[in-house]
């Protein structure tokens, strides 16, 4: 159960890291959450199969910031990738 509260947890950090980061338009709307969902789940399974507790504090700190971390580095380099795969792309098919 704390398993999905940690997701949640990480859903909800991809969900502010989209609306607060700019250039959103680059990407889909659940996939910066959906990042910071599965690396909350991912770190958290991983932790207690090395035997942490689930119910302790810092295999929480530790997943939500992986989660958090993880989301804001996708949705950083996210924009960059799209725009130069997108000029590429154009210019590609205006030669065409």
């Amino acid at each position: 159960m704390e398993m999905l509260f940690a997701a949640l947890g990480g859903a909800i950090l991809g969900l502010g890291a989209r609306y607060l980061i700019p250039a959103r338009e680059t990407h889909g709307v659940l996939f910066v959450p959906a990042i910071g969902l599965v690396t909350a789940s991912v770190v958290w399974a991983a932790l207690t199969w090395l035997g942490w507790s689930f119910d302790g504090g810092w295999i929480w700190v530790v997943s939500l910031a992986a989660a958090g971390l993880a989301s804001v580095a996708v949705a950083l380099a996210l924009p960059r990738q799209r725009r130069v795969y997108d000029e590429n792309l154009l210019a590609t098919l205006s030669k065409a």
